[in-house]
């Protein structure tokens, strides 16, 4: 048996490959280890043949109830057998059954705290006690909801509705309110531009004229002039010195305000302190209008032909929004210019036609906005 095994030992070195009497290299994957000289020539004892192995019990019937294995999944390791101090060469656990996994379900033991007890039963608590309790994230949110509502209903009541106001107006009782209450609400909806600190004056310009619509030729003349005389100043100043302006110039009167002499431009300059170029710009103007007037009848017309007789309602929610001048402005201001009128740039003509109503620039949140569309659909209504 030894020699046996050594001669095996010598023949396990494999021999190399040959095609046509050439040797081929071959991967080292394909190639056989050889056994080293040493433990090749070692010679090994002969063992006893083990005993037959004592029959394994048949397995029981609750392996048929395992679950099937899926054809695509390995084939399951078989368990690890240890050899041990056993006559037969075999472990006991080889001979215990395997139980199917979803047999017997596995707790698990959670550590307990020192003051749990185990005659206690865990604590429990109902949901509407979750959801109704004071500190509960349910209670802080409808406490959150509630002050959004609240503060909702407020601003509603200081800015009013956007798109409801036009159809909509609030009535506040007398008993409710004194007089100084509603005083500062109607002083709230107005226009931002008007604050505290604006003039009186000028308050009761935006109340009760910017963006009226006009339709007499006297008062378009006198707007157009003012609006030419507020640039480089503000409308307080030019308002205070709206009865000066009336005086000089014949209360705007175009056929007699056409037939001045230089030396009342001069007189008139001199008295009332108006430069001399723009009195001068003022009478040529009124010389422009009578031709106008030739042409279409009036100078209502004329103007209000642009917005083919209808005012342009704007919805501007903020100052910054409203333009210092539109396309509009600007191709009414061209056709002036080319009939020779002066001091009409779209700035200032922009500026004649919110004064004027051509167009309503009243801010959506002010009280004046409604009344203004509304005057706006009765005198196109009438004509």
């Amino acid at each position: 048996m030894s020699k046996a095994k050594v001669t095996l030992g010598l023949e396990m070195t494999p021999a190399v490959a040959k095609i046509n009497g050439r040797p081929v290299l071959q991967p080292t994957c394909n190639r056989v280890p050889s056994l080293d000289r040493r433990n090749s020539l070692k010679k090994v004892s002969p063992k006893s043949p083990p005993p037959p192995p004592s029959p394994l019990p048949s397995p029981p019937k609750a392996s048929l109830t395992t679950p099937p294995i899926s054809p695509k999944s390995k084939s399951p390791r078989p368990p690890a057998i240890k050899r041990g101090s056993d006559i037969n060469g075999l472990n006991s656990s080889s001979e215990k059954v395997v139980s199917p996994t979803n047999s017997v379900p596995k707790t698990l033991d959670r550590k307990k705290s020192k003051s749990f007890k185990e005659g206690e039963a865990p604590l429990s608590y109902p949901s509407s006690l979750i959801l109704e309790a004071p500190g509960s994230i349910a209670a802080v949110r409808r406490e959150q909801m509630a002050l959004q509502q609240a503060e909702r209903k407020l601003r509603i009541a200081h800015y009013g509705r956007s798109k409801s106001a036009k159809f909509e107006v609030k009535i506040v009782p007398l008993e409710t309110t004194t007089l100084s209450e509603t005083e500062s609400i109607e002083e709230k909806k107005r226009c931002s531009f008007i604050t505290p600190n604006s003039d009186p004056i000028y308050v009761a310009y935006h109340d009760e004229e910017w963006g009226v619509p006009v339709h007499d030729d006297k008062m378009l003349f006198e707007l157009l002039v003012l609006s030419g005389a507020q640039v480089g100043l503000d409308w307080t100043s030019i308002l205070k010195k709206r009865q000066d302006f009336r005086d000089a110039f014949s209360g705007f009167d175009a056929e007699a305000v056409a037939n001045f002499t230089d030396k009342q431009m001069m007189a008139i300059s001199s008295d009332y302190g108006i430069e001399i170029s723009r009195v001068r710009g003022v009478v040529d103007n009124s010389n422009r209008i009578l031709k106008v007037k030739e042409e279409f009848g009036s100078f209502e017309r004329y103007i209000w032909g642009f917005v083919n007789h209808k005012p342009i309602s704007t919805q501007y929610k903020f100052v910054h929004k409203i333009p210092v001048k539109t396309s509009k402005s600007e191709c009414i201001s061209k056709d002036m210019v080319r009939r020779g009128f002066r001091f009409v740039g779209p700035t200032v003509v922009h500026s004649f036609m919110q004064a004027a109503g051509l167009t309503n620039d009243h801010l959506t949140t002010c009280h004046r906005h409604l009344p203004c569309t509304l005057l706006a659909t009765h005198n196109q209504a009438e004509a």
